[in-house]
């Protein structure tokens, strides 16, 4: 099949890559000049604009878009949407919140637009292994451009999960759970580190995956982290969000659904940006005035 893809950043490119391994032609843009090199030299046909990129593509058309969240998302929407015609098709396999998809498919209804939202989990790792796809939208683009997602994802892994709007859902409960995994494992570890027996970091994460409860990928790149640095010492403790957790713990919210190991995961992210916490400052300084306890001046080290 024949597929545009606008952005070629490391989800995007690989995602051409796997495409054209699978025997698609594959079309693609992104905005920066020098990506999209590789897929020239793929197989592939880099196009300097949007508009050329649809000019390339052969009726009905197909552009899926995998550009971040929020304003990238929408403005490109907006410009695919002045430049294809009734029958075509646009996917958006980034992580755009669900209800934001739900309206851009009625968007791209009114015009005749057929619309897939495709929550897209697999990383860097996802040209050689595959991609995990959660598929919402219209069910008969679905059904046509299965050859696609069959190419992408490892057996199995695929699935159309509803109207529009399901599989970004589905993707948003995803990386939810997903916070809680990650933060499970870094709170073990750091018990390990902190204690006196001197664990071997990448010994224990492959020990944990022989066979334990706990096994998973994510502990195949724990190892993996601890065997290039044991002690992780160059990275710095800042982790950054990319909106899913903010979403589902809304979402939880509005549902009265009890959610309490995503909202801490998603807590213990914002806490990891402050160099310095003003709450932890307040608290020791309550603590002196109600009960004399000693506190830290700010030159001082812990």
């Amino acid at each position: 099949m024949q597929l545009g893809i606008i952005g070629l950043g490391r989800m995007g490119a690989n995602m051409a890559q796997r495409l054209l391994n699978g025997g698609h032609q594959v079309a693609g843009y992104d905005r920066s000049r020098d990506t999209g090199k590789d897929l020239e030299s793929a197989g592939g046909v880099r196009a300097s604009s949007i508009r050329e990129l649809v000019e390339k593509l052969a009726r009905p058309r197909a552009v899926w878009v995998m550009v971040p969240a929020g304003d990238p998302v929408t403005e490109t929407l907006r410009e695919l949407a002045s430049l294809l015609s009734p029958g075509d098709t646009v996917i958006d396999g980034g992580n755009s919140f669900y209800k934001d998809s739900i309206e851009r498919s009625n968007r791209m209804k009114e015009k005749k637009i057929n619309w897939l939202d495709v929550g897209t989990s697999g990383g860097i790792w996802g040209l050689k292994e595959g991609y995990c796809l959660m598929i919402g939208g219209d069910k008969e683009a679905f059904t046509r451009f299965e050859p696609v997602f069959k190419s992408l994802a490892p057996e199995g892994g695929y699935l159309f999960c509803g109207s529009a709007g399901a599989g970004h859902f589905a993707k948003m409960v995803h990386n939810g759970i997903e916070y809680g995994m990650l933060q499970a494992y870094a709170e073990g570890f750091e018990v390990l580190e902190a204690s006196s027996y001197g664990f071997n970091m990448q010994g224990v994460a492959e020990l944990w995956n022989r066979g334990s409860v706990i096994r998973s990928w994510l502990l195949e790149l724990a190892a993996e982290a601890f065997k290039k640095e044991p002690e992780l010492a160059s990275i710095r403790g800042y982790v950054e969000d990319s909106g899913e957790g903010r979403w589902i713990v809304n979402e939880a919210i509005e549902k009265a659904i009890p959610l309490p190991v995503i909202t801490d995961a998603l807590m213990a992210r914002f806490r990891s940006r402050q160099g310095e916490s003003f709450s932890a400052r307040v608290i020791a300084a309550l603590r002196k005035e109600f009960g004399g306890h000693q506190v830290k001046k700010s030159e001082e080290k812990s």
